[in-house]
């Protein structure tokens, strides 16, 4: 039981920076950045507030996902397992296609 508890905790605490990001970051006045400290996208995005919108949702969905990661550790650990081994490789792939293609609507 508590290795189930672990993995909600562990879950919850990686869901809750990205669920941030994408629910406070939206309206802001600077492009949501993919990679920490990337300041070319000032030049990059032209409608900003489209674009940080856009971003704010891939982020919640990335939330959800690993949100998810916590629950499905809570339910059996091998199914968080392989939950975690699918967000933290194809999950992040796809986040990242989808960041490169709301770069490229916006620029």
């Amino acid at each position: 039981m508590f290795g189930k508890i672990v993995g909600l905790i562990s879950g919850l605490m990686c869901a809750f920076p990205f669920w941030i990001i994408g629910t406070f970051n939206k309206d802001s006045r600077e492009p949501i950045s993919f990679w920490s400290g990337d300041t070319s996208l000032r030049t990059k995005v032209t409608n900003v507030k489209e674009y940080n919108n856009e971003m704010a949702k891939l982020y919640r969905k990335y939330a959800l996902a690993l949100f998810g990661m916590g629950i499905a550790f809570f339910l059996t650990p091998y199914l968080g397992v392989a939950v975690l081994v699918f967000n933290c490789t194809l999950g992040i792939y796809i986040v990242y296609r989808a960041y490169k293609k709301i770069l490229g609507k916006y620029s």
